[in-house]
């Protein structure tokens, strides 16, 4: 999901704007060496990666009867319908919606004669793990692998585009793993370092208390004070018989969410946190603060129920394998992510001359699976704003920022989780700043005393150009089309050889992010604890925060209704739609005219903030009710 790296093999229906089909070619007739990996266009190639390394990779294998199920998907969140709730179990999925074993047999042959081996293949019969040396996967795909630097780091990579033979492209969708580029970005951002700003300070709870009540050291505390969990609490429902998954892809110690449970007054149970190491895992890095914050707030939220951190490398095949793992061992009653990439990156690689909608396509399948065995899923919808692309491209090197979402929370089966700022006062060297009702978050309020280089920071948010209106936003009032004149220009060549410019699709009905926000502006943020990083940390935000807050709050709906609600997005729009906004009601609508630099928030949804903040316990009795 980083820096374009697929290998070309079609197209299903799903995508709809990219509704063009990439035929498959026989390796054996390719001449090798013939079209250049643009990952490696403006890389230093470091010779030939040695013969006899071991690569694991995986083959993501095509869903059957993909129309089928997108329908039982809307059958199951369709109060009324014969299979509302009726959700599969992954043996189910498998035997319903996955190749047959004899396909999958045969491919196993197949790769077999390639010279490569097959590892394992996951219990939802979408993902072979296959292993062989670097000579042998240069053979199979006709390509070279190369060892690689770009950026200060080194990383492998076909230095041209792979292959996949004729004979496996009616069952294989994707083959991921050949690279070790980094994938994604956490979602998380600090309180600006601007002249005369306050340093955010370290308030921890009173005893007696799990919140601050402190902008800036909100805890989980705060965050249920703020969106009516408590009644929740109250009537004891914590989390417990469920279980949360986070996908991440950095490594953690534990420990530190414990400590900050403890330290802020929650009574948790003991080892509840269960590492899965996917593809070997992750590393402990600069990321590994973003796996801490999602197992603290998630966990936090839901203090009783289980947690599985599914780890995995910042590679593609490290992002999409975790999905897969989680979404197949289906332990997860909700998951979250909180790491991604701008839209924008897929199609100037494909305006390009490069097909990467296998890789869009792979991680729609785990998607699809996770909403059919009712698996809630949320994902971050990134701090740039409505121009997703700054934080990649800086209009310094040629970039331009034109208004791009986040992926993967544009994806239709996901959730996708915007920010908010919440109601503060401080002063700063230029002026005050007064915030005086919660309004999207976008640090125009900083710009406007005066302060520079903050835009487009604050919550993501906007319309897609790949992925088409989904079923449940038809109709909803607010919908917005892509805008016109939005072009993604590389004045100097810099990704790939030459300068060119994408015209992004005008006026296409995309899906609109976000769905649901909550407080993500660091001005208004969060404690972290994170021992690597010196303990205690205040001035944490981002959706980064959100999509895992809104995973624990899964977590408590399950436990109150009694069992998964699954896919949130059809239910949260028909409420939206059928009861609405107030204090007793599941939904706060913001609509002051603020802004995330483009999208106004306005009554009822936006892309701005979605469908609003959610009352959880108003929503959760929604929810209930149409059980």
């Amino acid at each position: 999901m980083g820096f374009w790296k697929r290998i070309a093999v079609g197209l299903p229906a799903t995508i709809g704007l990219l509704a063009w089909q990439v035929t498959g070619v026989d390796a054996a007739t390719v001449p090798a060496d013939t079209v250049q990996n643009p990952d490696t266009q403006n890389a230093q190639d470091l010779g030939p990666a040695s013969p006899g390394e071991t690569i694991t990779a995986s083959l993501i294998l095509k869903v059957q009867n993909e129309q089928g199920l997108e329908n039982y998907i809307q059958q199951t969140e369709t109060p009324g319908n014969p299979n509302y709730h009726k959700f599969l179990t992954t043996s189910q999925f498998a035997d319903e919606y996955a190749p047959s074993p004899q396909v999958i047999e045969q491919i196993t042959g197949y790769v077999e004669q390639l010279g490569l081996h097959v590892d394992q293949v996951d219990a939802d019969g979408l993902d072979m793990q296959i292993s062989g040396t670097v000579a042998q996967f240069d053979n199979a795909l006709n390509t070279t692998i190369d060892n690689f630097r770009a950026g200060g780091r080194e990383f492998r990579a076909p230095k041209h585009i792979p292959h996949i033979p004729n004979v496996l492209l009616n069952s294989v969708l994707a083959v991921v793993g050949l690279d070790t580029e980094q994938a994604a970005q956490s979602l998380t951002v600090k309180t600006p370092n601007v002249q005369g700003a306050p340093s955010p300070k370290v308030v921890l709870p009173q005893s007696g208390s799990t919140a601050t009540n402190t902008p800036g050291s909100y805890t989980v505390g705060d965050t249920a004070n703020m969106y009516d969990i408590n009644p929740l609490y109250q009537k004891g429902i914590t989390g417990k018989g469920e279980t949360v998954g986070i996908v991440t892809l950095s490594d953690f110690n534990p420990s530190d969410a414990y400590t900050y449970w403890s330290t802020i007054g929650l009574k948790t149970p003991a080892n509840r946190i269960r590492e899965v190491q996917v593809d070997g895992g992750g590393q402990i890095d600069s990321g590994s603060d973003e796996t801490t914050l999602d197992v603290e707030q998630a966990g936090g939220i839901a203090p009783d129920a289980n947690i599985v951190v599914y780890d995995a490398p910042n590679t593609d095949a490290g992002f999409i394998d975790a999905f897969y793992q989680a979404v197949s061992d289906n332990v997860a009653d909700s998951l979250s992510v909180s790491w991604g990439q701008p839209e924008i990156d897929y199609l100037a690689a494909m305006n390009n001359g490069v097909d990467y909608t296998d890789e869009l396509a792979a991680f729609n399948q785990a998607f699809m699976e996770a909403a059919a065995q009712g698996i809630s899923m949320f994902a971050a919808a990134g701090d740039s704003g409505a121009y997703d692309t700054a934080r990649d491209f800086p209009p310094s090197d040629g970039f331009t920022t034109p208004l791009t979402v986040d992926f993967p929370a544009s994806d239709p089966y996901i959730t996708a989780a915007g920010g908010t700022t919440v109601p503060f006062s401080a002063n700063f060297s230029l002026g005050s700043v007064k915030i005086q009702k919660e309004r999207p978050w976008a640090w125009d309020y900083l710009q406007n005393l005066g302060y520079t280089g903050l835009f487009p920071i604050g919550t993501g948010g906007g319309v897609s150009v790949i992925w088409p209106r989904p079923w449940y936003q038809m109709g909803i009032s607010g919908m917005q089309n892509s805008a016109p004149g939005q072009a993604f220009t590389d004045s100097q060549g810099l990704l790939f050889g030459t300068p060119f410019t994408y015209q992004l699709p005008a006026n296409f009905a995309g899906r609109n992010v976000s769905d649901l926000s909550m407080d993500a502006d660091p001005e208004t943020g969060y404690l972290v604890y994170d021992s690597a990083d010196g303990g205690w940390i205040a001035g944490y935000g981002g959706t980064s925060f959100v999509a895992p807050q809104l995973n624990g709050i899964a977590a408590l709906v399950d436990q109150f209704t009694g069992s998964r609600v699954g896919f949130m997005n059809p239910m949260l729009y028909d409420l939206q739609r059928t009861v609405g906004y107030g204090p007793n009601k599941p939904f706060n609508d913001l609509k002051d005219g603020s802004t995330n630099w483009y999208y106004q928030a306005v009554p009822g949804y936006d892309p701005a903030t979605g469908i609003g903040t959610p009352n959880v316990a108003n929503l959760a009795t929604a929810l209930a009710l149409l059980h």
